[in-house]
C-alpha cells in the first residue's frame, strides 16, 4: 500500500511539474526571439537603402547625406585652413569656400521648394548620366553644362587620367571625340558601380547666367559654327524656323527669335526627341546634371571662373598636378547690355514663356531674375 501511495504522490505532481517547466521553456524561447528580431532590425536598416537607386534611380545615402551638409562643409574648411597657412594663392583659394557653401545651401533650399519641384526636379536618367565625365584615378566627376567652359574642363580630365601629359599636347579634334578623348561617361558603368560613384567622388558642375548661356548657344551653333557642325544650319535651323517662324515668306536664317519661341514652347519636347543629343547647348542645367538629386561637392559660376577654377583643383586634391588654363580678360564676365540688344524686340510674352522654362536655373543658382526683358 506504502509504494502504492508514493507511486500516487510523484504521478500528482508530475503533470503542474512539467506544465511549469514548459511555460518557462516558452518564456525563454519568446524572449530570445524578440531579442533576435530587434537585433535584426539594428543589422539590416542600414542596408534599406541598397534597392533605392532601382527604383529612384538615386541611392538613398545622397538624401541622408545632405541633411549632414553643414557640418560636412565645416570640416572641410578646417582642413583647407590647415593646407593654406602661410600661402597668399592658397588663402585665396580658402576665402572660396563659403562662397560655395552659400551656393550649396541656396541650392538645397530651392529643392526643398515643393512649389518649384516642375522646374527643379529632374531624375537621375541615361540622359543625365551620359553628361558626366569621370576620372577614376582621382575619384572625380564632372557634370557637363555647354557653352560654360566645358572644352577646358574636359581638357584638365583628360590629363588626369593620364592620356596626354600637358594641356597644350592635347588636339583640339580629339577633346570632343568621345571615342578617343580618354573621358568615360559615367552611363558606361553598371548600375552599382554609377551609385558607388555618385556616393564617394568629388562631384563639380558649372553653370553661368541662363540667358547669356543661350545667347552663347546661338552665336556658336547657328551664327558662327567654329566646329563645322552642318547639322544645326541644315536641319535643326529649318524645323525651328518651319515650327516658330510666324512670317513664312522670310528666308533668312534662323534668328534669335525664332529660337526663343522654341525654347519657351511647353511643347517644345517634341522636337528636342528629333534633335537627340544636340539639345545638350540649350538644355536646362536641371535637365543635363540633376542637380536637386545629386549632392555636388562645388558650384562653380562662370562668371567667377577665375577664383572658382584653382578651388576646384584644390577641393579635388589635384591643384599640384595640373593648372585651370590661362582666362582671357572679360571673357567670363556677364555682359547686360549684350543679352538686353538679343531680347530687343521680342515680345515680352515669349520672353516670359522663356523665363518660365528656365526658372529653376535662375533661382537654383542665385541668377536674379532678368526683370529688365520683362517690364
Amino acid at each position: 500500500m506504502l509504494s502504492n501511495y508514493q507511486g500516487f504522490e510523484r504521478n500528482k505532481w508530475s503533470a503542474p511539474d512539467t506544465m511549469r517547466k514548459l511555460w518557462l521553456l516558452f518564456a525563454g524561447c519568446a524572449s530570445i526571439s524578440v531579442f533576435l528580431m530587434y537585433l535584426g532590425t539594428k543589422l539590416i536598416s542600414p542596408f534599406r537603402g541598397q534597392n533605392a537607386y532601382e527604383s529612384k534611380a538615386v541611392p538613398s545615402e545622397i538624401t541622408l547625406a545632405e541633411s549632414e551638409k553643414p557640418q560636412v562643409l565645416e570640416l572641410k574648411i578646417s582642413s583647407l585652413e590647415e593646407q593654406c597657412v602661410g600661402t597668399a594663392s592658397c588663402r585665396e583659394v580658402l576665402g572660396q569656400e563659403p562662397v560655395n557653401m552659400e551656393r550649396l545651401e541656396l541650392l538645397r533650399n530651392v529643392c526643398e521648394d515643393a512649389s518649384l519641384k516642375n522646374v527643379t526636379y529632374s531624375g537621375i536618367s541615361r540622359f543625365v548620366l551620359d553628361r558626366i565625365f569621370v576620372s577614376d584615378k582621382y575619384k572625380i566627376l564632372f557634370c557637363q553644362t555647354p557653352k560654360v567652359g566645358n572644352t577646358q574642363w574636359k581638357k584638365v580630365l583628360i590629363v588626369l587620367n593620364g592620356a596626354f601629359s600637358s594641356i597644350k599636347k592635347i588636339p583640339e579634334s580629339l577633346v570632343h571625340d568621345h571615342e578617343k578623348n580618354h573621358l568615360p561617361r559615367l552611363s558606361s558603368y553598371r548600375k552599382p558601380e554609377v551609385k558607388k560613384r555618385l556616393n564617394s567622388y568629388f562631384k563639380f558642375l558649372i553653370v553661368r547666367d541662363p540667358f547669356d548661356r543661350l545667347i552663347s548657344a546661338f552665336k556658336d551653333k547657328f551664327l558662327q559654327n567654329p566646329r563645322f557642325e552642318p547639322w544645326y544650319k541644315h536641319e535643326i535651323a529649318p524645323a525651328i524656323i518651319q515650327r516658330y517662324r510666324k512670317n513664312h515668306t522670310e528666308v533668312r536664317g534662323l534668328q534669335f527669335e525664332d529660337f526663343v519661341r522654341y525654347l519657351g514652347d511647353p511643347n517644345h519636347r517634341w522636337l528636342d526627341v528629333q534633335f537627340g543629343d544636340h539639345i545638350i547647348h540649350w538644355a536646362t542645367y536641371v535637365e543635363l546634371c540633376a542637380p536637386c538629386e545629386i549632392k555636388y561637392d562645388v558650384i562653380g559660376h562662370h562668371e567667377t571662373l577665375r577664383n572658382d577654377a584653382p578651388y576646384i583643383l584644390k577641393k579635388a586634391g589635384v591643384d599640384h598636378l595640373i593648372s585651370y588654363p590661362p582666362i582671357p580678360p572679360g571673357i567670363t564676365e556677364y555682359n547686360r547690355t549684350k543679352v538686353k540688344q538679343y531680347f530687343l524686340g521680342l515680345s515680352k510674352r515669349d520672353i516670359r514663356r522663356l523665363y518660365t522654362r528656365f526658372q529653376g536655373d535662375f533661382k537654383l543658382f542665385g541668377y536674379s531674375k532678368p526683370s529688365f526683358l520683362l517690364v
